[in-house]
C-alpha cells in the first residue's frame, strides 16, 4: 500500500456493526483491503466467523445484540484488549418492521428504535468514550464515528414511522458527539443513505414498487454496497481530518426530488 494514500486505513483499529451483509459488510472488507484491523458485529454469527478464519490476524468476530449495553461494553473491551486500541467506530446495524402509524405497535416501534439509535448511542459511547480519554492523557487522537443513517431520517417514509424517527434521530446524535467530541480529535458524521441494493430493501425493489421509487432517483439505479462503503472510508480515513458533524448523503440524488 503506497504511503501516499490519503484513505489509507493502515495502523488503525475500526468496529464495524451489522457486517454480516449489505453496507456492514462492504465497509468491513474495504477497511481490511485499506489496511485496518477491523471488529465485525452482528447477530449473524456464521458470515462473521468466515471472514475472521479468512483474515484471523485482522479480523475479530462479535456475535449479539448491538442494543445489549453489557455485548456492547464486553466487546470494546475485548476488541481494545486484543487490538490496543480502537479508532473507529462505524454505526452500520439495522432492521425494518414496517407498519402505518395506526397499526404499529409498541413492540415493533421499540425494536426499530432499539437497534438503530439506542444499539447506535450504545457503541459510539462505548468507542468515543476511550478516544476521549486517550486524548486526556495527551495523545493525539484522530477517531472517527460514522453513523450510517438515511434519507428516510431528513423526508420521512410512509409505513415506516419507527424507521425514519430512529435515523432522524442519529443525525441529532451525530451533531452532539460533534459538539461535544470534536475538540479531543474525535470525528463525528452520518452518512445518508438512499436505496442500496441489500436484503433490507428487497420490498421497495420488488416489482410493486420500482418503478415508482426510481423515478425518485435522479441516477435512476439502485446503489451497490461497495459504491457506498467508499464514502464511509473517506470519513473513516484522515483524508476527512476536517470534516466534522456532516451529513453525507449517498443516494444518487434521491434527496433532491421533490
Amino acid at each position: 500500500m503506497s504511503d501516499n494514500n490519503l484513505m489509507s486505513l493502515a495502523g488503525k483499529v475500526i468496529i464495524v456493526t451489522g457486517a454480516a451483509q449489505g453496507v456492514g459488510r462492504a465497509t468491513a472488507e474495504l477497511a481490511l483491503n485499506l489496511g485496518a484491523k477491523v471488529c465485525v458485529v452482528d447477530l449473524k454469527g456464521e458470515p462473521l466467523q468466515a471472514l475472521a478464519a479468512e483474515h484471523p490476524d485482522h479480523v475479530q468476530a462479535y456475535v449479539g445484540n448491538v442494543a445489549d449495553p453489557d455485548f456492547v461494553s464486553a466487546s470494546v473491551e475485548h476488541a481494545v484488549s486484543r487490538f490496543g486500541k480502537v479508532d473507529g467506530l462505524v454505526n452500520c446495524a439495522g432492521i425494518v418492521r414496517a407498519a402505518m402509524i395506526e397499526n404499529m405497535t409498541l413492540k415493533t416501534w421499540n425494536e426499530v428504535i432499539d437497534c438503530h439509535l439506542t444499539g447506535a448511542f450504545l457503541w459510539l459511547q462505548a468507542v468515543g468514550s476511550r478516544l476521549v480519554e486517550r486524548a486526556k492523557n495527551g495523545e493525539k487522537v484522530s477517531g472517527s464515528i460514522v453513523n450510517i443513517s438515511s434519507e428516510a431520517g431528513r423526508r420521512g417514509s410512509i409505513g415506516q414511522i419507527n424507521y425514519a424517527s430512529a435515523k432522524a434521530g442519529m443525525l441529532g446524535m451525530t451533531m452532539a458527539a460533534a459538539r461535544e467530541w470534536g475538540k479531543y480529535g474525535v470525528r463525528t458524521n452520518t452518512i445518508c443513505l438512499g436505496m442500496v441494493e441489500t436484503p433490507m430493501t428487497e420490498t421497495i425493489r420488488s416489482d410493486r414498487f420500482r418503478d415508482q421509487y426510481l423515478a425518485m432517483i435522479p441516477m435512476g439505479r439502485w446503489a451497490q454496497p461497495e459504491e457506498v462503503a467508499s464514502p464511509i472510508a473517506f470519513l473513516l480515513s484522515d483524508a476527512a481530518g476536517y470534516v466534522l458533524g456532516q451529513h453525507l448523503g449517498v443516494n444518487g440524488g434521491f434527496h433532491l426530488a421533490s
